[in-house]
């Protein structure tokens, strides 16, 4: 009985962390696990430097799981937020995004929190680390004036989304998927399949077909918008890693910038 329960979880420890950065992680967790929803985490303590989660067995990814995955993750962001960039429930105060700080500052409309939150910050840091150029920044700006402005913006409402959902984040185990690691807040629910799509998923295409079935709020023009939804991580890419992300950063903001 004592290997097993030694064996049942898992603990991540870093005495190093940032204020609250445990913390926000398990209440993004709590707040994920929605009756019907995509299975999450399970959070067994949480304190300053340590988070002690309830270990998953994986299993291989098949396309019957990625379908059940999908389904249920529209579940969970129809759950819904009180606002684009609103915290968690027990949580206040920002976030954190791998180790940079993620602004959770609720505001009504989705352009104005996307520019202002989530591309902005991290294109301007991009740059003067010398990961973004001067021309590419001005690209991201321009868009963003345009993201401020409700250009992009749609109908619908904020939806409850882990917000750093990269195939590393996506346990497949047993019927489904089991999630980990959020950088959860109220968003757009693209923003979700876009990550997915950036860094790729076994059977994304079940995944996204799935979704599209079961989500009530899924705007139909979705697809094309994904690139426009993927700025954000590959900034925060950008500032953490450099390479070529701020290039790809840049180019996704060209591409936008021809948009009627």
């Amino acid at each position: 009985m004592a290997c097993e329960m030694i064996f049942s979880v898992f603990t991540k420890r870093r005495p190093d962390a940032p204020a609250g950065f445990f913390e926000v992680e398990a209440a993004g967790l709590r707040w994920l696990q929605v009756p019907g929803g995509v299975p999450v985490v399970g959070v067994r303590s949480v304190s300053a430097g340590e988070v002690v989660l309830e270990r998953v067995r994986p299993a291989a990814a098949t396309a019957h799981a990625a379908a059940r995955f999908g389904a249920q993750l529209a579940v969970t962001h129809d759950a819904g937020a009180p606002a684009f960039g609103s915290p968690p429930d027990g949580w206040s105060g920002d976030g954190f995004i791998g180790d940079l700080p993620l602004s959770l500052r609720p505001q009504q409309r989705w352009g104005e929190f996307y520019a202002e939150q989530r591309v902005l910050p991290y294109a301007r840091q991009a740059h003067q680390l010398g990961n973004l150029s001067a021309s590419g920044l001005a690209l991201i700006e321009a868009l963003s004036e345009r993201l401020a402005s409700g250009e992009f913006d749609d109908d619908s409402p904020p939806a409850r989304i882990h917000g750093d959902l990269w195939a590393g984040n996506v346990l497949f185990s047993g019927e489904s998927a089991t999630v980990i690691d959020p950088a959860a807040h109220g968003g757009h629910r693209i923003a979700d399949l876009a990550m997915l799509a950036l860094f790729g998923l076994p059977h994304l295409n079940e995944v996204f077909a799935a979704y599209a079935d079961a989500s009530t709020r899924l705007p139909s023009d979705w697809r094309p918008l994904i690139a426009l939804h993927q700025l954000h991580p590959l900034l925060v890419h950008a500032v953490l890693f450099g390479g070529g992300y701020g290039e790809q950063a840049a180019a996704v903001a060209h591409r936008y910038s021809a948009r009627a």
